[in-house]
């Protein structure tokens, strides 16, 4: 592959425009572009082009054209990068939970409760410090009780409405409020066999109908952020039995004792936190 970089000093409207000149010089050859802006301070901007084999012979020409004054042009090595996006994107094991993806099968040991989710489609692979810590928390409380009315609220892409199906075979309702993270979740949820107790649904807020309807939950999950974890909190408290768990996650260390605030007004009490990085997850009962 041959990466051909022109360099501009412009603002950012000059550059789109002089991108948009580019774009038309390539087309013909189908080659896809991108912009990156440098320094936002000097105007510095650099469009790459991308040609398979050898390419990019008109790149001096195009850049005149373009006015461009600096261009240049490199062969890169002949890589897999999809093979190589998936060989860096390695396992996460919290608790029994393993989340890999499927070339990563083969490092599923038998106790291992298999969480099988693609990059590409992710809205949450596990990777992310929010989500292990979900998936951590949801295995030790279940390691103590076993719910028997789940609710994944902005499930993403369903991983941890997964992992309460396979650890506790009971039924969970998964909700967001993007239906293309739905459509995802609904995928996974297929994909890891957990169909027939996993239900998802487009929902916004607490009041939705598919929320409100199978209220009340002895467990709910919400991995969002912590300014809508605070608005939703006495939606989450009515929702959740008396004698109910809650983790919440998506909260940075320096947000915990505002969301715990949020809570206590609601009558739930701090139980335990993880910390993985920046960010914590909490276990609140009432």
């Amino acid at each position: 592959m041959t990466q051909v970089r022109y360099f501009l000093r412009a603002g950012k409207a000059e550059a789109q425009a002089a991108y948009g000149r580019l774009e038309a010089a390539y087309e013909d050859e189908a080659a896809p572009l991108s912009i990156f802006e440098i320094d936002e301070a000097r105007g510095e901007h650099e469009v790459s082009v991308y040609f398979e084999a050898d390419g990019g012979d008109r790149s001096q020409e195009v850049a005149d054209a373009a006015g461009v004054a600096r261009v240049e042009r490199e062969d890169l090595p002949d890589v897999d990068w999809m093979e190589q996006v998936l060989a860096d994107l390695k396992p996460v094991r919290a608790g029994r939970f393993l989340v890999h993806g499927a070339h990563d099968r083969a490092r599923v040991k038998p106790n291992d409760l298999s969480i099988e989710i693609e990059a590409g489609q992710a809205f949450g692979t596990g990777h992310h410090e929010t989500t292990a810590g979900c998936l951590e928390a949801i295995d030790r409380i279940l390691s103590m009780r076993m719910p028997q009315n789940a609710l994944d609220l902005g499930t993403g892409s369903g991983v941890l409405a997964i992992a309460l199906a396979l650890r506790g075979r009971v039924p969970v309702l998964a909700t967001d409020i993007d239906p293309v993270a739905v459509r995802v979740a609904q995928e996974n949820v297929r994909a890891n066999r957990v169909h027939t107790l996993v239900q998802t649904a487009v929902a916004t807020g607490l009041s939705a109908a598919a929320i409100r309807d199978q209220s009340p939950y002895d467990l709910i999950v919400a991995n969002i952020l912590a300014g809508p974890l605070m608005r939703l909190a006495p939606g989450i408290a009515r929702a959740l039995t008396r004698d109910g768990d809650l983790v919440l996650s998506g909260i940075l260390g320096r947000q915990r004792n505002a969301v715990l605030a949020a809570y206590r007004v609601q009558g739930l009490f701090h139980r335990h936190t993880l910390w993985r990085g920046d960010w914590v997850t909490l276990h609140l009962t009432r």
